[in-house]
Parts: C-alpha cells; sequence; structure tokens
C-alpha cells in the first residue's frame, strides 16, 4: 500500500512515518508539509503520482483542501486531526459520499474500548453526575480534546437527554442535565482521560492513559488498512473494533 502522509514533520506524521517504513505492507510514497522538510511537498495538490491512501496528521484548518484532493484522486484517507469546526465538518462528511474517510476523535483502540465503557455505564448507573477531564501537553492547541468530545458523545448515545459544560467557572451552580469537560494543559503529557459517574454515595472513574504517542501512529496504521477496499462512507474506530 502506496501511503502519503499529510503533515509528515509533525510530531505525529514523522512517528507515522517511521512505523510505516518497518511494516511489509506499507510504504511512504510522499510526504506534505508546508515547510517542505526533507524533500516533501509544499501542497497536496503538488503530489499528482501514484498513490493508494492518505493518511492525515496535519491540522484542522487545511480540510477543505484534503478532502477535494482526495475526492478529486479517489483516495481513501484516514483522518487523524481533530477541532473541525461545523463548517470543516460537512466537508468530510461530503468527501465521504465519494470516497471511504476514516474519522476519528482519537486513534487509539484502547479509547474505542473505553468508550464502549463508558456507554455501557451512562446506560446502567442511572441518576448520577458526570465530569470529564483531560489532560494533555502544553503544545495542543484544541481543547476539549477530540477524545474527551468522543467520550462525551459516547455518554449521549446512553443519554441523549444531557449537554455539554465546557470548562465550568464563576457562580454556576451544576446542572442535573450536563456532562462537565475540563482540561488541563502541562508539561509533556501524551494524554490522559477520566471519565467519573458519582452520585452521593458512590463514584466510577474510567481512565485512559496514553504513554507513548505512537499508539496514535499505530491505530492509523490499522485503519488505513482496514479502510482499504471498503465502498465508500464514513468509518471510525467503532468499525474497526467490531471488524
Amino acid at each position: 500500500m502506496q501511503v502519503i502522509i499529510n503533515g509528515i514533520d509533525g510530531a505525529m506524521g514523522s512517528v507515522l512515518a517511521r512505523i510505516i517504513e518497518k511494516t511489509d505492507d506499507m510504504e511512504v510514497i510522499a510526504g506534505v508539509t508546508p515547510t517542505g522538510a526533507d524533500g516533501a511537498y509544499l501542497t497536496m495538490d503538488a503530489y499528482q503520482g501514484p498513490a493508494d491512501m492518505v493518511i492525515d496528521f496535519s491540522h484542522h484548518s487545511v480540510t477543505a483542501d484534503l478532502m477535494e484532493y482526495c475526492v478529486k484522486r479517489n483516495l481513501p484517507v484516514v483522518v487523524c486531526t481533530t477541532g473541525q469546526t461545523e463548517e470543516e465538518m460537512e466537508c468530510i462528511t461530503r468527501a465521504a459520499e465519494s470516497i471511504p474517510v476514516f474519522k476519528s476523535g482519537n486513534m487509539s483502540v484502547g479509547v474505542a474500548i473505553t468508550a464502549k465503557v463508558v456507554k455501557e455505564i451512562a446506560a446502567k448507573f442511572g441518576a448520577c453526575d458526570i465530569e470529564i477531564v483531560e489532560t494533555h501537553h502544553n503544545r495542543k492547541v484544541d481543547a476539549p480534546s477530540g477524545t474527551a468530545l468522543m467520550l462525551a458523545d459516547a455518554v449521549r448515545e446512553a443519554r441523549p437527554e444531557l449537554h455539554y459544560n465546557l470548562g465550568r467557572s464563576g457562580d454556576c451552580k451544576r446542572e442535573p442535565d450536563e456532562i462537565g469537560i475540563n482540561s488541563v494543559r502541562m508539561g509533556n503529557i501524551v494524554g490522559i482521560h477520566e471519565v467519573m459517574f458519582g452520585t452521593n454515595t458512590q463514584t466510577i472513574t474510567v481512565t485512559h492513559q496514553a504513554h507513548d504517542r505512537a499508539l496514535f501512529a499505530d491505530g492509523a496504521v490499522a485503519a488505513a488498512r482496514f479502510l482499504a477496499g471498503k465502498p465508500a462512507g464514513m468509518y471510525n474506530m467503532d468499525d474497526l473494533v467490531a471488524d
């Protein structure tokens, strides 16, 4: 499988490139980055050579151009970026009508399993307060994290009446129908997500901790293998875990 990596010189793109170099069934056929580092292409359009898949570890601001390129070339794409605006998500949704698109708030298989557990607890634990705390390194630009929103969405699948309260502050009594989501940025923490379910008598806490960013690149490789040969449509980690 010949792979184009968009964002190849970024923290995750470079890790992904090293992992693919060690696989027998994939090769990096082209890299794209605005810096042009190490001979990479400056834009997606600059590369029109052979390719089977695009894996995107760049920035959500390039979503529209990325989707246009993949649709034009009929290339499946694994979108690993987070923080998309509503308009950018619409670009992804429209592209999925023509090509297979894999999009997940987190590329970790472990997080996908965590989301399933969280959904089950939300469905069975009854009326309880639900809080999510996510912690990442001090360079992360989007808050809350895509993973936190992914876990909150899992809760709402079981309890759709709940709404999100992002970064509670000031004089604001907690409402019974909210999911509190709070973001912490410090040091070089890869990612910690805690989902807490609390009543007056007990608390259940589900925690996922990422120890190495390579786990996201591993997930991207697994997603690319999963997406190969799939019909047009939107796919995510739930589909991969169930496959």
